[in-house]
C-alpha cells in the first residue's frame, strides 16, 4: 500500500491476534506502529516483523516492538488490546506516559472495561465494538479468518466535541488503512450486543475446542446458543441497554461468517491461560443475581470455563486465582 498523506505513531498494548490485525493493518498502510507484548512474539516482531496471512495478501509487515508498557510514549493512537484481566494494571501502568493528544482506543472484549481503563489514566476513552476472526498460529504470526470491522462511539451523550474531532480521526485513520469503522449513537448497545456473541459462542466453543462452524452443527448447539443469548438480552433490558432487534439473528449468524474461528477463551485454555470468562459470562452472572434474573445456561458455561480452569491451574501447580 502506498503511503498515507498523515502519518501517525501507534501503540499496541497487548500484541496478541486482535492487537496484531488492527496494527499490522496500520503498519502496512504507512503508520509508524509499535506492538507491545509477550517475550515470545517480540522477539520475532524484531527479526523479522510481524507476519501478517491475511485473507487477501500474506506478507511480512515492518513494526517497533517492545515489552514494556512506557513504549506508548509518543504515540497519537494507542490500541488498548490486554486482557480484561490486566485492565487496571495496564491502564496503570500507560498512564504517565500518555500524551496530552493522545488517543485512547480500546479493543477489549466486555461491556465494563472502558470505564475501568477511565478510572487509571483519567482520560476520555473511546469504546471500539470488534468484529474480526483471527489467532496467533505462532511467534510473530498472525492469521486473518474473517471480517475486521469496528464500531466506535462516545460513552457521553452528548459528547464533547473535542471527542467528536477524535472519533472521525479514528475512523479516518482506519478508513485508509481498509478497516471499516462506523461511528455508532449507540456504543454501549453495541458493545452488549458483542457480549451476546461472546457468550453465545466463547463457553461453547472452548469446552469442546471447536471452530464456530462444526460446534453450531452440534446436536443441541443451537439451542444452548439461544438460550444463553435471550439470557443476555433479558439482563441488557433490566440495566436499561438498548439492543438492536435483530441480535438474536446477528448472533446465529456469526457462525457462517466466521465457521473456522475458534473463539478467544478456547485459544486461551489451549494454550492453559487464564481466560476472560469472569467478564463474558461471568458478568451476565453476577448482572443477573443484581437483577434477579435466573440465567442458568450462562451460569453453567461459566462454571464449566472455570472448572477447566481449576483442572489446568491444578495439574501445572499453579496458585489458583
Amino acid at each position: 500500500m502506498s503511503a498515507p498523506a498523515e502519518t501517525i505513531r501507534v501503540a499496541v498494548l497487548g500484541a496478541g491476534a486482535v492487537g496484531c490485525f488492527y496494527g499490522g493493518m496500520l503498519a502496512r498502510a504507512g503508520h509508524a506502529v509499535t506492538l507491545i507484548g509477550r517475550p515470545l512474539h517480540v522477539e520475532a516482531f524484531r527479526v523479522t516483523g510481524l507476519n501478517f496471512e491475511g485473507l487477501k495478501f500474506h506478507e511480512t509487515i515492518p513494526v517497533g516492538a517492545s515489552t514494556e508498557a512506557e513504549a506508548v510514549r509518543g504515540a497519537r493512537l494507542v490500541l488498548f488490546c490486554v486482557k480484561s484481566t490486566d485492565t487496571e494494571t495496564a491502564a496503570e501502568q500507560i498512564a504517565p506516559h500518555l500524551g496530552a493528544d493522545t488517543i485512547v482506543l480500546n479493543l477489549q472484549n466486555g461491556v465494563d472495561n472502558t470505564e475501568r481503563i477511565a478510572a487509571r489514566t483519567h482520560r476520555a476513552v473511546i469504546p471500539a465494538v470488534v468484529h474480526v476472526a483471527t489467532e496467533m498460529l505462532g511467534p510473530g504470526h498472525l492469521k486473518h479468518h474473517g471480517r475486521g470491522d469496528l464500531a466506535i462511539g462516545p460513552i457521553e451523550d452528548p459528547a464533547p466535541a473535542s471527542l467528536v474531532r477524535d472519533l472521525k480521526d479514528v475512523q479516518r485513520w482506519f478508513a485508509a488503512a481498509g478497516v471499516p469503522v462506523e461511528i455508532s449513537d449507540n456504543v454501549q448497545g453495541a458493545l452488549w450486543g458483542k457480549l451476546a456473541v461472546n457468550c453465545a459462542y466463547n463457553a461453547v466453543s472452548a469446552i469442546g475446542q471447536a471452530p464456530y462452524g462444526k460446534m453450531i452443527e452440534s446436536i443441541g448447539i443451537r439451542d444452548v446458543m439461544r438460550d444463553a443469548t435471550a439470557e443476555v438480552l433479558a439482563v441488557a433490558k433490566a440495566c436499561g441497554v438498548r439492543m438492536a432487534p435483530d441480535t438474536m439473528d446477528r448472533v446465529m449468524g456469526i457462525a457462517g461468517a466466521m465457521a473456522g474461528q475458534r473463539s478467544s477463551t478456547a485459544q486461551d485454555l489451549a494454550r492453559g491461560r487464564r481466560t476472560e470468562i469472569d467478564h463474558l459470562n461471568g458478568y451476565i452472572v453476577r448482572q443477573a443475581e443484581k437483577h434477579g434474573i435466573p440465567v442458568p445456561v450462562n451460569k453453567t458455561l461459566y462454571a464449566l470455563v472455570k472448572l477447566i480452569e481449576a483442572m489446568q491451574r491444578e495439574g501445572s501447580g499453579q496458585t489458583p486465582r
